[in-house]
């Protein structure tokens, strides 16, 4: 967990408030391999990193609740009764967003302070926006004793994301960022929102992320288009979801769809496979066949899902020319933001140097390299 930073939020809440605060730290996320199945009923690999938001939060005996954004400098006090969505895209939803939906569940809170800050880097997929919904929802519950339990409170979470910013989020984000356990992954079924950890035993490897820095206008109509696309098959198959279903049971409408879509159910089925293969590969510390399942992954994504892009795909590419790397894969929804990497850690500070002259020559334009551990999810900082 990131020291200077928990100080830098704990100064700020305490300037601004004059008061002692509770901490919380809830952590951003990676995603090992199952990609766009969460929203097919399927199984997703993610695991907290030690990456997050600090929110520093206390009780206020004003008339108005504030909550100050400390690396941007903004603070907006609101009303508990007059609660009602910013202008779109702002931060302050996802903070009235998780006050909105515990007034829903009919739970009485008082007026607050919180500050906030992240080191979540921006634009990288790492769900910066579920950590910091959940740092929201877990203090409340703590300084208003109000009987939430961890389950409850991702689910506040993501309707808050659904009500207030406008995204129709899976659980996954959510998820991910409150159960983490330190040192394991989670094999999550998105149809019971139940997971199983897996410890990942990395021996002399380690995960990098590379980021493109880049995000292509596509991403929010393709993801809808994917989405019912998954859907209209499902029914033609007559199931609940693609979870439901088998390549054989897929052949059996082949001609009843245009190529392109059966292409995109197949995706979804062989990487719901591919999620159950990786835990597997976990259990028995066989890190070279996750590497294989991960190239697999972004394979399936480039050229069946087709929702990568030039970037991601010479960063994968790039990746697959180094015998270090056990697996590389596109992370998120798509169409820019980051590279996932399982890379022999003696070989990493070569490959950063390499793949950043590589991408700039290619680009003309900077990648960001991140390194990550798999951390505990949200919770109190002593």
């Amino acid at each position: 967990m990131n020291t200077q930073l928990i100080n830098k939020v704990s100064k700020a809440f305490s300037t601004e408030f004059n008061a002692e605060p509770l901490l919380i730290f809830s952590p951003g996320r990676i995603n090992i391999i199952g990609e766009h199945t969460d929203y097919n009923d399927g199984f997703v690999f993610p695991a907290a990193v030690n990456k997050g938001i600090v929110a520093a939060i206390q009780k206020s005996d004003s008339n108005t609740s504030v909550a100050y954004a400390v690396d941007k400098d903004e603070r907006i006090a609101f009303s508990l009764d007059t609660l009602k969505p910013s202008a779109e895209g702002r931060w302050e939803n996802y903070v009235l967003g998780v006050v909105a939906e515990i007034q829903n569940r009919s739970k009485t809170i008082g007026n607050f302070n919180i500050a906030f800050g992240g080191d979540i880097p921006g634009g990288a997929g790492m769900s910066s926006s579920a950590a910091l919904e959940n740092s929201v929802v877990y203090g409340l519950n703590e300084l208003f004793n109000l009987g939430l339990s961890k389950h409850d409170m991702i689910l506040i979470s993501q309707k808050a994301e659904h009500n207030y910013v406008g995204v129709k989020c899976g659980i996954m984000d959510q998820y991910a960022s409150m159960f983490g356990i330190e040192n394991n992954a989670l094999l999550l079924d998105c149809r019971t929102v139940t997971s199983k950890p897996y410890e990942i035993n990395f021996e002399g490897h380690q995960l990098i992320l590379i980021n493109t820095n880049v995000k292509h206008s596509l991403s929010d109509s393709a993801y809808n288009d994917r989405r019912s696309v998954c859907e209209s098959i499902s029914e033609m198959l007559k199931v609940k979801a693609l979870r439901d279903t088998t390549e054989y049971d897929l052949e059996s409408i082949k001609d009843k769809v245009t190529p392109e879509n059966y292409q995109k159910a197949l995706y979804v089925i062989q990487e719901n496979n591919r999620a159950i293969q990786a835990s597997k590969a976990i259990e028995k510390g066989d890190l070279k066949t996750l590497g294989e399942l991960i190239y697999a992954s972004h394979y399936g994504l480039q050229n069946q899902y087709k929702v990568s892009c030039e970037e991601l795909d010479f960063l994968v590419e790039q990746a697959k020319l180094n015998g270090h790397v056990l697996g590389a894969r596109m992370m998120g929804g798509g169409f820019g933001g980051c590279t996932i990497n399982l890379i022999a850690k003696s070989e990493t500070d070569s490959f950063k140097s390499f793949i950043t002259e590589a991408y700039k020559n290619r680009f003309n334009k900077d990648c960001s390299i991140y390194t990550v551990e798999l951390s505990n999810g949200t919770g109190i900082i002593e």
